[in-house]
């Protein structure tokens, strides 16, 4: 027979005798858990990744990958103006591994309404801005197209302040500006955008940059900074260092120097949060592993001890112990793949329900989210399947040595 173990491992774990003897509860157990395990897995790695993947995307949403601003602007929204010519902005937009440039301006201000006032930051956006994400957070109403010869009094703002301040779609309100003269600016929502991100929804109203130019008695080639979008998230620390250095060589026409930084750098709070969940999940699949290979250790010694009998009788035929320890390592490999099969089901499954029903929520004023993402990649998926089996594999090698133990002349007559 060209692969005898196998044969026998089949038998082993295909027979109905077993629905008489003990081991099916302690394989059922193993299986259970070696499924429970893999499930838990897969939702951990899920929701880590979805929940970095969506608080990233918000905080890009609001500021993109890279800004470049003034070297002397302070990190308030009260910028100092840098000037930006039409040769820079086709370099950048030439420049390896940026897909996307756009010029920003801010302004701090107060919104007020008859009964109501709250604080705010009056962000201006050109012809080019990238609507991507409001629009795909876009409640009420819709976006404002900007001319680049027209000044626009159109806004949209977020449901925070459309809440706090009874503001609705069509409404027009005042906006003032203390500087050296208070200045008063009106202007009129069409759109309300809701992300979730409670502490960027409750400053940002969009505007036309040239709402802004005008308030600060900017020249038209002057912005706050622009905003850079890269190709590839995984490159963004590369490709800021490169930037920074080859914007360090530049000054604008009145003599400002260039500063570049990265969303990591403008945000170290979040992002070192999220870079903290990693080691979440890697303690979360070290306990899951634990315990889902401790379960089969039980269930193997389990099925080994149940069949001291077969043991003997197959050493006084001529069997050698590395041959009877393939087949109870095939009988785990059957038994894992079989949890392995249900762990990957009902954890595919939630992650599907959780994702077009998102019935799990979370309070945004914490979490930044209202409910809780998930984001399962095949390749994921792949790696745990793949990590779980050989760790399990690997953990089935130490029980399978207590075959060496058994003596042929005393495991026969073992009942």
């Amino acid at each position: 027979m060209r692969n005898f173990e196998l044969f026998i491992a089949r038998k082993i774990h295909f027979s109905k005798e077993c629905d008489r003897q003990v081991a099916p509860p302690a394989v059922r157990i193993a299986m259970i858990g070696i499924a429970l395990g893999l499930a838990v897995m897969i939702l951990s790695v899920a929701i880590v990744v979805g929940f970095k993947k969506e608080v990233r995307n918000k905080v890009i949403g609001f500021g993109s990958h890279i800004q470049i601003t003034n070297f002397d602007s302070n990190i308030s929204y009260e910028s100092s103006p840098v000037s930006v010519s039409d040769t820079l902005l086709q370099e950048l937009n030439e420049y390896p591994g940026i897909h996307h440039v756009e010029q920003y301006a801010t302004k701090p201000g107060i919104l007020k309404t008859d009964t109501d006032f709250q604080g705010i930051i009056l962000k201006g956006i050109d012809e080019h801005f990238d609507w991507t994400f409001f629009r795909e957070n876009l409640k009420e109403g819709e976006l404002f197209a900007i001319s680049p010869d027209k000044t626009s009094t159109n806004v949209i703002i977020s449901h925070y302040l459309s809440n706090l301040l009874r503001l609705k779609v069509g409404d027009t309100f005042l906006s003032y500006f203390v500087q050296e003269d208070v200045r008063a600016r009106r202007f009129t929502i069409t759109g309300i955008y809701e992300t979730g991100f409670v502490d960027y929804d409750k400053l940002f109203v969009i505007c036309d940059i040239k709402q802004v130019r005008r308030l600060n008695g900017w020249d038209k080639d002057q912005v706050s900074g622009l905003e850079l979008l890269v190709d590839d998230y995984a490159q963004l620390d590369n490709t800021a260092e490169d930037l920074f250095f080859y914007m360090a060589e530049k000054q604008d026409r009145t003599g400002n120097t260039y500063f570049v930084r990265s969303v990591k750098d403008s945000n170290p709070m979040i992002f070192n949060w999220l870079e903290v969940l990693d080691m979440n999940v890697i303690v979360i699949l070290i306990l899951m592993l634990a315990v889902a290979g401790f379960t089969m250790i039980s269930g193997l010694l389990i099925i080994i001890l149940e069949r001291t009998n077969m043991i003997g009788i197959l050493k006084a035929l001529g069997q050698n112990n590395v041959g009877i320890r393939k087949i109870f390592l095939y009988v785990s490999f059957f038994l894992i793949g079989k949890g392995m099969l249900w762990g990957n089901i009902i954890g595919i499954i939630l992650c599907l329900v959780q994702h077009y029903t998102r019935f799990v929520t979370l309070d945004p004023a914490i979490y930044y989210l209202d409910a809780v993402p998930v984001d399962l990649s095949i390749q994921s998926l792949i790696l745990i399947n793949i990590g779980t089996l050989v760790a399990s594999m690997l953990m089935m090698l130490g029980p399978s040595h207590l075959i060496t133990k058994i003596e042929p002349a005393r495991s026969i007559r073992f009942e």
